[in-house]
C-alpha cells in the first residue's frame, strides 16, 4: 500500500506506506543522526511532530525492550528513505512496522528524504501530512495552511502524578515537561532518590518535598507556551541547586528574563559540536530543540553564557551568576548519541554537595 507526504507549500512525496493506517498532520523536521530511530521515536520533545531521517536505512537493528526514552511515542508520523521488514540483532524484538502498527503511528518509506531536508533548511520546517493517495491534494493543501498546531505538547506528555524513583543518595524533584528516560538512568546512577513530578507543579510542592536539587527536564514546543513553569523556576531563585536541560534550559532562562525564539529548522542529530567557554573543549552532542535563546537578551540578566554551538553560534549553556544555577540546551544523557557531555551530570552532584555544605550562597530573592 502506498500513502503520501504533502507539505503546506505544495510539495508532495508518494511513498510506501508503514505501520498505522490512519492519516496525521504535524510539523516535518529532520534528524541528521545515523543510528538511534528507536530512541528518537520515542523521545516525548517529538511530541506531534513528522520526523525524516536523513540516514537512509532505518529500522536494521530492529526494536528492542531496553533502548525506549518514553513508554508511549507522541511523534505523530516517520519518514524514512528505506525501511528495513528484516530486522538483524540478537535485541530484535518487532520490525519498525510491528511497532508503529501496534502503537497507531504512520509511515511512510521509499521518498527522496535528501529532497525533503534541503526544503527544511531552506525554507524552514513545514505543515505537512500524511494521507491515502486518494485526497484531493489541494484540499489537504488548504486544511495545512489554514491549521494552527497544537501549542499543549508539554501537557500531553508530562506525567499526571508524582511518583518516586527510590534512592540512598541525594534527592532530586525532577520536573518532567517530557522526560527522556535517560535523564532518570543517570540519576538512578548516581544513586539519587528522584521524585518524578508534574510540569505545572508550584514552587512551593518541590520544596515541600525536600529537595537537595531540582531537574528541570527537555519536552516539547515553544517553551513561551508554559508560563506556570517559568513562575514555579522562579520560586526556586535560591533555595536549591537546579540543572536544566533543553527545554528546561529555555524556560530557566526565560525565568532570568532572557528571551527565546524559534530557529529556522533546529538542532536534531547526534553529532553537533558544543564549545565550552570555560575550558575551551569541545563536545560532540546529541541534540533536539527548534527554539534557542537569543544570546542578545542575555546582557541585561544574572546569566552568564557557558557553551556554544560551534556550527552556528548559537546559545548551548548558561549559569547563573548569584545562584548555584546551570542549563544546557544540549542532552548529557545522549540517548541515541555520544557520551561526552555525561559529566554534567556529576557537575550537579558537586553542585548539591557544596550547598548542602553551606559552601555555596543561597539567598532568599
Amino acid at each position: 500500500m502506498n500513502r503520501q507526504l504533502i507539505l503546506e507549500d505544495g510539495t508532495f512525496f508518494v511513498g510506501k506506506a508503514f505501520g498505522s493506517k490512519k492519516d496525521s498532520i504535524g510539523e516535518v523536521v529532520f534528524n541528521t543522526g545515523m543510528t538511534g530511530y528507536q530512541e528518537i521515536l520515542s523521545d516525548p520533545s517529538y511530541c506531534g511532530q513528522l520526523v525524516t531521517l536523513t540516514y537512509p536505512l532505518v529500522g536494521n537493528y530492529g526494536i528492542n525492550r531496553d533502548d525506549f526514552e518514553s513508554i508511549h511515542p507522541a511523534i505523530h508520523g516517520f519518514i524514512v528513505k528505506e525501511v528495513s521488514d528484516y530486522p538483524s540483532n540478537f535485541r530484535n524484538q518487532w520490525t519498525l512496522d510491528e511497532f508503529f502498527k501496534a502503537k497507531d503511528i504512520p509511515g511512510i518509506a521509499g521518498i527522496d528524504t535528501r529532497k525533503l531536508t534541503r526544503i527544511i533548511r531552506q525554507y524552514g520546517t513545514l505543515k505537512g501530512a500524511l494521507c491515502g493517495l486518494d485526497v484531493d491534494r489541494d484540499e489537504v493543501i488548504e486544511k495545512l495552511r489554514a491549521t494552527t498546531l497544537a501549542t499543549n505538547q508539554v501537557e500531553q506528555v508530562s506525567t499526571k502524578t508524582a511518583y518516586p524513583s527510590p534512592g540512598r543518595g541525594y534527592r532530586v524533584v525532577l520536573v518532567d515537561f517530557g522526560m527522556k528516560h535517560g535523564i532518570l538512568r543517570e540519576l538512578n546512577k548516581r544513586g539519587c532518590d528522584v521524585v518524578v513530578v508534574p510540569y505545572n507543579i508550584t514552587a512551593e510542592e518541590i520544596m515541600s518535598l525536600s529537595p537537595d536539587g531540582v531537574m528541570l527536564s527537555n519536552g516539547p514546543g515553544d517553551p513561551k507556551d508554559v508560563p506556570e513553569a517559568i513562575t514555579m523556576i522562579q520560586g526556586l531563585f535560591g533555595k536549591v541547586p537546579v540543572f536544566g536541560i533543553c527545554l528546561g534550559h529555555q524556560l530557566f532562562a526565560l525565568a532570568c528574563g532572557a528571551d527565546t525564539e524559534k530557529m529556522k529548522f533546529g538542532h536534531r542529530g547526534s553529532n553537533h559540536p558544543v564549545k565550552d567557554l570555560q575550558t575551551g573543549k569541545v563536545a560532540l552532542t546529541s541534540q533536539n530543540h527548534g527554539y534557542t535563546v537569543t544570546e542578545e537578551s542575555i546582557t541585561d540578566t544574572r546569566l552568564e553564557v557557558t557553551h556554544i554551538a560551534l556550527n552556528d553560534g548559537t546559545v548551548e549553556g548558561v549559569k547563573h551568576k548569584d545562584y548555584p544555577v546551570f542549563t544546557v540546551q544540549y542532552h548529557p544523557e545522549a540517548s541515541p548519541g555520544p557520551e561526552d557531555a555525561n559529566y554534567l551530570f556529576d557537575q550537579f552532584m558537586e553542585l548539591i554537595k557544596e550547598a548542602k555544605k553551606g559552601e555555596l550562597a543561597c539567598q532568599n530573592v
